[in-house]
């Protein structure tokens, strides 16, 4: 018998490498987790700034504005998307076009007319400047704005697939005004309706057969019901070409962390309970001015009562 236990194993059999091997295999394997640590912090941090800072505010406003027109025209829908991800919240508040109240520089006018005034002034200036109103009478802080017209209105719409709408009442304008600057009858059924951009547009827009008030309670449901549509599994595939239309239709100045607090929040809550607010009859006055425009004179005690708690103010 020939036993070899005590003799040295040959060099080109020595276990050293393998000893390395293994302190090699711990340095990766230590490599990794900090890796691991470090990306789960940078999750952890990036969810701490986005439930971190309260409430994000954004401005949205559809222009009344041709093709071949500048930006220099009025605002036909003034709303303001609230979302807070860690209550969570998420919320619509709309403001009527017609509402008088003090224009920078221009003194008591509509408030649609303050985007106007500001690109009339200077070009890019409109979102700003209704901000600024905005702001100034209601203390809402604004964190970025979202500017949208006829034609992107319609592309946007028509990227998701449409949407669907539950048409309370039976809606017939013999007055709604075309992109020629006549008129023209619409009519819209009662009851589930799903539409595409023009559609949707009309819905939107049309006020001869309500008021003012009413048609910010439909342009509420229009944007509800989009991103509905848009969040859809079944509608993903779409993404790439919404996101695409979206670009190329929709001026915005958001930054990343707002949109992303936005998104977080719609996904907490849900489109179908967010809370809505629009400014009612009961917080304005119908007024005639001098020169024979009907606006609607704020209630100023009664709006802020309602807007100080929708938008956590107190």
């Amino acid at each position: 018998m020939v036993i070899r236990y005590n003799v040295p194993p040959p060099q080109s059999i020595q276990q050293v490498p393998r000893r390395q091997s293994r302190g090699g295999c711990g340095c990766c394997l230590t490599t990794l987790l900090l890796g691991v640590l470090l990306v789960a912090g940078g999750v952890l941090l990036a969810m701490f700034l986005l439930v971190a800072d309260g409430r994000t505010n954004v401005l949205v406003l559809g222009v009344d504005r041709r093709p071949e027109e500048g930006y220099a025209a009025r605002a036909d829908a003034i709303m303001i998307i609230t979302g807070d991800p860690a209550l969570p919240a998420l919320g619509l508040f709309s403001v009527p076009r017609d509402l008088y109240l003090p224009i920078p520089g221009r003194g008591e006018n509509r408030i649609n007319t303050a985007h106007f005034f500001g690109e009339l002034e200077q070009t890019g200036t409109g979102p700003l400047r209704t901000m600024q109103v905005i702001q100034d009478t209601m203390a809402v802080p604004l964190h970025g704005w979202v500017r949208i017209d006829f034609d992107g209105f319609r592309a946007v719409i028509d990227s998701v697939g449409g949407i669907d709408m539950d048409v309370e009442a039976v809606i017939v304008d013999d007055a709604y005004p075309t992109e020629d600057y006549g008129t023209m009858r619409i009519e819209i059924p009662a009851g589930l309706q799903h539409m595409d951009g023009e559609q949707a547009l009309q819905y939107a827009r049309t006020r001869h057969s309500s008021s003012d008030l009413k048609r910010a309670e439909r342009q509420q449901k229009v944007a509800l019901a989009l991103v509905q549509q848009a969040i859809r599994p079944a509608n993903w595939v779409r993404l790439p070409q919404v996101v695409k239309t979206i670009r190329q239709a929709v001026d915005y100045d958001v930054s990343v962390l707002s949109g992303l607090r936005l998104g977080l929040a719609i996904v907490r809550v849900g489109p179908e309970d967010a809370e809505r607010l629009v400014i009612g009859q009961d917080m304005v006055t119908p007024y005639t001015t001098p020169g024979g425009a009907a606006v609607l004179l704020p209630n100023w005690d009664r709006i802020q009562r309602a807007v100080d708690p929708f938008f956590a103010l107190q």
